[in-house]
């Protein structure tokens, strides 16, 4: 169960996991991995992973392992490790079931202007939605509108680049000092990366810019991060081009930690 809020004064938190649940094995695998390397940088963490990637690029894309298995793994996941969970949804019926397993639903990026999945938040979850490449952040103002009819304030946004022509994306650091007037921010540094279809049948992405990009935004004093982490992403099913290696994710989360700390000392 969750047991602490995002605040964007507040001690930077980690939402880390790959992309899709892909077995019961692999995600309590990467979890442990996470619940060490995160216990050891001395960050609070959420484990989070999808059990459908709905929104793929081709039809013949792995989209993980279902609604109801995933969730028994997840339920399995938060119990061992003692941490709450998060992943997304796709349609409006499954939030109530969702609900009942994970601390924080999540609307995907390319959903997030789909009312009756927001309005899901009647669940009194924590909903996180992630900004879509196609939005200002100035339209943020509108998905709290609706999230907030639904007499639920447990609201957070996460910021995960805009388009910028085909194929690429950039992230507008000025969205930040905006939206953290409205909610929580979290940053996704591994989907800002991304190439959305950049290798034809699949997104690309340049994990090299991971960095880079989460340094600049934890700067602006942010709730938190949102990192893909897989022990073997050049080969990962989802998203590997973004997804960065468990020694990786040591190693950014320990900066950050130390940059969030001495910028919100300033503030």
């Amino acid at each position: 169960m969750l047991n602490f809020n995002f605040q964007n004064e507040g001690p930077l938190k980690v939402i880390a996991g790959p992309c899709q649940i892909e077995s019961e094995e692999h995600a309590m695998k990467m979890a442990e991995k996470i619940a060490d390397i995160c216990h050891e940088v001395g960050v609070r963490w959420v484990y989070k992973s999808s059990f459908d990637k709905a929104n793929r690029s081709s039809v013949n894309s792995k989209r993980g392992v279902g609604l109801r298995k995933g969730l028994e793994i997840l339920e399995k996941i938060g119990k061992t490790f003692e941490c709450p969970l998060l992943t997304d949804v796709h349609e409006p019926d499954q939030c109530g079931v969702v609900g009942e397993v994970v601390d924080i639903i999540q609307i995907p990026a390319f959903l997030c202007r789909q009312t009756d999945l927001i309005q899901a938040a009647e669940t009194k979850k924590i909903i996180n939605v992630k900004k879509g490449q196609f939005l200002s952040y100035k339209d943020v103002d509108n998905i709290k509108v609706k999230v907030n009819e639904c007499w639920n304030d447990m609201f957070m946004v996460t910021e995960r680049g805009t388009m910028f022509g085909y194929g690429n994306l950039v992230v507008d650091m000025r969205g930040f000092p905006y939206m953290k007037k409205l909610c929580p921010v979290i940053f996704d540094g591994t989907h800002s990366v991304q190439q959305p279809g950049g290798l034809g049948e699949s997104s690309g992405g340049d994990r090299s810019m991971v960095e880079p990009l989460c340094v600049s935004a934890v700067a602006q004093g942010i709730a938190g991060v949102f990192l893909e982490v897989h022990d073997d992403p050049d080969n990962a099913p989802s998203d590997g081009p973004n997804m960065l290696t468990p020694d990786a994710f040591r190693k950014l989360i320990t900066k950050l930690k130390i940059l969030d700390a001495t910028v919100k000392q300033k503030l």
